[in-house]
């Protein structure tokens, strides 16, 4: 295959999985790295690690998607739904059930595809930045059309990563338990003090799961309205710390999931100074789905595992969490299983 990029972006592995690849870190959890995380299942017990679909509630946390719609499927001129078969055949004993459901695949717990991110850059050296994604790929053709005309990436869609299958070690970081509910922005320096204390080691193909407590506080609001603050509530890891930023490279890390909103702190406060210095609005994003290939979860539920692993003196576990295999999609819907 011929070579998407001239240029790669500083700081970026593009090229080092192979000029085609859509998968990146996830190409580091081996069939060996795949053993050694099942040797950390100890009890067999498991732990839900999705808030119910419906959940966060509302639109406080972010007003551009919302809560799943059900829609009614039709048969035979009756909403199959509680529909004995009896209306369609005086035979039949069957009580029918089917239903369709509009789904914001970013409004739950979720995964970033890398088509979730890419920037404004200038891969071919002409002088002017183009749209461009993870390891120089475009997601849409040379018409600008996309899988399903103006949507859907031709490229990095999140189909590529459930291909993987998604299972490996996971790695949990406990920041709750050191820094509460206030908000704080996790610089690397605040990290490091947190993985010496817990005696947490990062690997090459870990999944790295951080517990800020803020799922938490969306399931004891039980599926009411929410309170605005929760959107400026629990810590966010500062993805304009470049120590931080290259900790992740470094780690070898495949990928980050976390309890909160989009992982990092700007995800709610944008840009706050006056600087015209173009820069992205997401820089924790930009480094991991455009430059390493490095997925992202949102709002997973990790307090329940957190609070088990401390108490068993344990931060590893088998984690099983393959997105829907939807082609086009740039984030899905994800039903994460810890095994201890």
């Amino acid at each position: 295959m011929t070579r998407r990029w001239k240029y790669r972006p500083p700081g970026s592995n593009w090229g080092e999985f192979g000029d085609d690849d859509e998968r990146g870190r996830m190409n580091l959890v081996t069939p060996a790295r795949r053993l050694a995380a099942m040797a950390e299942v100890r009890t067999g017990r498991t732990f839900c690690l999705s808030m119910p679909l419906d959940r966060p509630g509302g639109q406080v946390l972010n007003g551009r998607r919302s809560a799943p719609a059900f829609h009614p499927v039709m048969r035979d001129g009756h909403v199959h739904f509680n529909l004995p078969l009896e209306f369609t055949d005086a035979r039949l004993t069957d009580v029918s059930t089917d239903e369709a459901v509009l789904l914001y695949s970013q409004y739950s717990t979720q995964w970033d595809a890398l088509a979730h991110k890419g920037s404004l850059f200038d891969a071919q050296g002409t002088g002017t930045p183009q749209r461009v994604f993870y390891n120089g790929h475009a997601i849409v053709d040379d018409r600008g059309q996309g899988t399903q005309g103006a949507l859907g990436a031709q490229a990095l869609s999140i189909a590529r990563m459930a291909e993987t299958c998604v299972q490996g070690r996971g790695v949990m970081i406990d920041v709750r338990h050191h820094l509460g509910d206030e908000r704080i922005a996790v610089t690397y320096d605040v990290l490091a003090g947190i993985l010496a204390a817990d005696g947490v080691v990062v690997e090459e193909g870990d999944f790295v799961c951080i517990h800020t407590g803020l799922a938490q506080r969306i399931m004891d609001a039980g599926g009411g309205p929410l309170d605005p603050a929760l959107k400026h509530a629990c810590a966010v890891l500062d993805g304009a710390d470049p120590r931080l930023l290259e900790w992740i490279t470094d780690s070898g890390l495949a990928a980050i999931a976390c309890d909160n909103l989009a992982v990092e702190r700007s995800s709610t406060l944008g840009i706050t100074d006056d600087s015209p210095a173009r820069r992205p609005s997401l820089p924790l994003h930009e480094h991991c789905l455009f430059k390493l290939g490095v997925h992202l979860g949102e709002l997973w539920y990790l307090t329940e595992l957190a609070h088990w692993l401390r108490a068993h003196g344990r931060s590893r576990f088998l984690l099983t969490a393959p997105p829907l295999r939807l082609p086009g999609a740039a984030g899905s819907p994800v039903t994460p299983v810890a095994t201890v």
